[in-house]
């Protein structure tokens, strides 16, 4: 259950955007906008357990049914909703029903309990609560407002202070182009902005049925060997599918509405192979159609096959030997590909994240890259504890080194630019349209490596035991990058550090047991 009110960061409802301290773009909010929602479930799970000589297989089956509802909503009034709208109750999800398998099998090779064999299968459901379908089919969610879950870029419009005072003076809530004050204001990116209509509608084949939700498969093998006493080592392969892919189709546009166009990269050696490369694939919708909004959620196989997979590899190695040392590390090597470029094709106006983690990418209008793979990335871990016998020290670590976080080059293009290619300028009068340079994957920043250090000494009175330590926390002093400015300007502090790995700390700490 949940009873949300969105805000506005201001007491005007708006923001603005600055091109060189410049204004040239405002955006318009409804505040506070209310989406209250409901959300249930009932399950039934069934397993059972089979043992024969050296192998053992499980099995078990899980009935879900899940559904959503929507009590009344007033909106408004506000400064850009001068009349309240009240929305009746109504239902979102009803219902989701499947089964999901799980299956796993286990078997002990040679006998002697020291080598196994394990295999897993299931599949897994996307969670239930008060998000993705369950609370964006709240009718509140699928009116025109600032942001909402179809991928809209929100209400925007531009804007030229003419008088230089940071004020609009033109008429906010006239949607189309209008002049005033010396001031000039753009149409509204969503010309049913504010109005008690739904232009965010579902397919309503997506809001019931069997089989309809989304979920992934999920297959694991492992083999565990054991080397020694008390020590082992593990070689674990994992592979995750997904599916239950959505798309958003603006059904206001044709696909003869958007027209393509590319723009070329600056020259800049920081970019890979020195810059001047052409990025295609950018669309922009005819000015006619521009804030016409008839969004419909549907099945992204109306549109062409869409995919994503991950597959790794993991292999850990755990010692607890008898004299107090313990060790446990390891490396996660895998990769993930995602796919939406046969949809794309069939539906320009595609706005939606594909991948994840690493390799993530936004697929919209001015983003084209619909397909994400890039190479194998791997992760090292490590961690080790000691105790001295007699003199009763601990001396314990930590080690972790991984991948640098993905780099993008946002470069705002401006107009001019594109005209070249698109052969007009850019609907709405945009100033400018942001891309991304850079393929997702192509660049990485520095790799993270990181050591944590801890001794401590252990002191015991009786039934009381004392541990006064000392706590060494990135023990290298590294300084690593983790967050870098992504927004492109030629010979700009491009790729300059936004944060970096907090540089070495010290900490004593005592704890008391009695």
């Amino acid at each position: 259950m949940t009873d949300d009110r969105t805000w506005s960061t201001n007491n005007q409802n708006m923001t603005f955007r600055v091109s060189n301290g410049v204004p040239n773009q405002l955006t318009e909010s409804i505040s506070p906008w209310i989406n209250n929602a409901r959300a249930g479930w009932h399950a039934f799970f069934v397993q059972e357990q089979y043992t024969r000589s050296r192998l053992t297989v499980q099995g078990a089956l899980r009935f879900d049914r899940s559904t959503s509802w929507f009590p009344e909503q007033k909106e408004g009034p506000s400064r850009f909703l001068p009349q309240a709208v009240t929305i009746p109750a109504a239902d979102g999800v009803n219902a989701y029903k499947d089964f999901t398998p799980r299956i796993g099998v286990s078997y002990d090779v040679f006998g002697n309990g020291k080598t196994a064999i394990k295999a897993n299968l299931g599949k897994y459901l996307e969670g239930v609560g008060v998000q993705l379908n369950y609370a964006n089919s709240n009718p509140t969610l699928r009116m025109p407002q600032t942001t909402g879950p179809f991928g809209t870029s929100g209400v925007t419009r531009t804007w030229t202070d003419g008088n230089s005072n940071f004020v609009p003076d033109c008429n906010l809530l006239n949607p189309a182009a209008n002049s005033a004050g010396g001031d000039t204001c753009g149409a509204i990116s969503n010309l049913l902005f504010g109005q008690n209509i739904m232009t965010n509608n579902y397919d309503p084949a997506l809001l019931t049925g069997w089989g309809v939700r989304s979920s992934d498969w999920d297959l694991g093998v492992t083999l565990q060997q054991q080397i020694m006493p008390r020590a082992s080592i593990e070689v674990a392969y994992t592979r995750r599918w997904y599916s239950g892919f959505t798309v958003t189709d603006n059904q206001a546009t044709a696909n003869s509405d958007w027209s393509a166009y590319s723009i070329t990269a600056p020259t800049d050696s920081r970019l890979p192979g020195g810059g001047g490369y052409l990025v295609p694939g950018l669309y922009d919708v005819a000015p006619g159609k521009f804030g016409q909004i008839n969004n419909l959620l549907i099945d992204s196989t109306k549109f062409g096959e869409e995919y994503q997979y991950f597959n790794g590899l993991d292999l850990t190695l755990s010692m607890r030997l008898r004299n107090g040392l313990t060790i446990s590390g390891g490396s996660s090597t895998g990769q993930t590909v995602a796919d939406a470029c046969a949809v794309r094709a069939n539906l320009p106006e595609l706005s939606q994240g594909i991948g994840a983690g690493l390799v993530g990418s936004t697929v919209n209008t001015v983003s084209p890259y619909c397909h994400v793979a890039y190479g194998v990335l791997t992760q090292l871990r490590g961690l080790g504890s000691y105790i001295i016998p007699k003199i009763d020290v601990q001396f314990s670590g930590v080690f972790q080194s991984k991948p640098g976080a993905l780099l993008s080059a946002n470069y705002a293009v401006p107009n001019a630019a594109v005209i070249s290619s698109l052969g007009r300028s850019l609907a709405g009068n945009a100033p400018n349209v942001t891309v991304n340079l850079i393929q997702p994957g192509a660049m990485y920043g520095d790799r993270v490596n990181q050591l944590d250090f801890r001794i401590a000494k252990i002191l015991k009175y009786g039934r009381t035991r004392t541990m006064v330590g000392i706590d060494l926390y990135n023990a290298l002093n590294s300084n690593a990058i983790l967050t870098y400015n992504n927004a492109f300007v030629p010979g700009g502090t491009w790729l300059q550090p936004v944060t970096i790995l907090t540089g070495r700390l010290v900490k004593i700490s005592a704890e008391i047991n009695f």
